[in-house]
């Protein structure tokens, strides 16, 4: 496996720890609250790992083998594609609860700033 292969890997893990390292630090929780971030995540991974499986399927979307790590799910799916759909919205919810807690901002509109 060359290096270019693991590029894909390596944004989606440097991703995550451009937003992972404020969980502590801001104590946010997003991932204390596993069966709300396993509701939330699991609807969006499902319908975009159809619709990739469909469009490979179907010749409109491929991925280029130089480009992967060559691990590859059922459906011709690369692993990549599919801890992608976990790692972006896990990183944008962690995003959201961040700005939320350094503003002081509620959801309920109770509280916070204004």
């Amino acid at each position: 496996m060359t290096l270019v292969q693991l590029t894909y890997l390596g944004v989606l893990a440097l991703c995550l720890l451009a937003a992972l390292w404020l969980e502590p630090v801001l104590r946010v929780g997003v991932l204390r609250q596993r069966r709300r971030l396993v509701r939330t995540l699991a609807p969006v991974l499902a319908v975009f790992v159809a619709w990739d499986v469909a469009a490979v399927s179907a010749g409109h979307w491929w991925y280029d083998g130089d480009q992967i790590s060559g691990l590859v799910l059922p459906g011709r799916l690369p692993v990549e594609e599919v801890i992608f759909f976990v790692v972006v919205p896990l990183c944008a919810i962690h995003g959201f609860e961040e700005v939320r807690k350094v503003t002081g901002w509620s959801v309920s509109g109770r509280g916070g700033r204004r």
